[in-house]
């Protein structure tokens, strides 16, 4: 065995032995970016179902809200209803309908403001059929900590001061942060975060204001497909 085929042999087991790293290496990272993403996926579906129940407590409901809610993402909805009023949607966007003894009383939208200082951010609002506000919940931001971060419950209880709130209360020239002449506080060393906020939830209440006759007509109509539907899959015994 001369010299020249030793030294490629030897090149050639340390790249095979380089090509194994490389793979496997990837493949971990392949591994833990897809449990990561999963558990990322999972953490804010919870973040949601928390937040639509602090919107509407369960004393003041007494149906299902994960399970009661319309697809806004669907082909027919869209063509009946102008959607973009709504803003940006999330992928799978859905309004939950909170019930007490059969009738609708709060519909809850996922709504997403671009305009946060970091990045999106994603909220619930719940809006009673009398037009005010049930509540107001952030199930996702990027916001800085200790600065914008302060629109998270856990955080202040700035979040809560949307509560009963209308399109009427305040006027809708009102309806912007203190330092923008307007009703809502902002936080020291961060306007950006709560303008962006109050932005978010006034754009909800219109499109609400708006639109909810048809939420829910489509809503009941839903209601009524399914019912045929379990009717005809599991007819009562004769």
């Amino acid at each position: 065995m001369t010299e020249h085929t030793t030294l490629a042999q030897s090149i050639l087991r340390n790249a095979f032995g380089l090509a194994l790293f490389a793979m496997v290496t990837a493949g971990i990272i392949a591994l833990v970016q897809h449990n990561t993403q999963h558990r990322i996926v999972d953490n804010i579906a919870q973040a949601q179902a928390r937040a639509l129940y602090e919107i509407t407590p369960q004393n003041t409901l007494d149906n299902d809200l994960l399970a009661d809610k319309l697809d806004l993402t669907a082909p027919h909805l869209r063509a009946r209803i102008n959607l973009n009023a709504l803003g940006k949607l999330p992928s799978g966007a859905s309004a939950h309908f909170a019930k007490k003894d059969g009738v609708v009383h709060t519909i809850i939208f996922p709504v997403i403001s671009p305009n946060g200082y970091t990045t999106d951010i994603r909220m619930l609002v719940g809006v009673k059929l009398d037009g005010t506000l049930a509540g107001v919940r952030v199930v996702e931001h990027k916001e800085t900590p200790g600065l914008g971060d302060k629109i998270e419950i856990k955080k202040s209880n700035w979040i809560d001061g949307f509560s009963g709130k209308s399109l009427q209360q305040p006027e809708k020239e009102r309806w912007k942060v203190q330092k923008d002449g307007g009703h809502f506080d902002q936080f020291t060393g961060a306007t950006i975060t709560p303008r962006a906020v109050v932005g978010a939830v006034y754009q909800t209440l219109a499109f609400f204001h708006k639109n909810h006759s048809l939420l829910l007509k489509e809503f009941a109509q839903q209601g009524q497909l399914s019912a045929r539907r379990a009717r005809h899959e599991h007819p009562t015994a004769q």
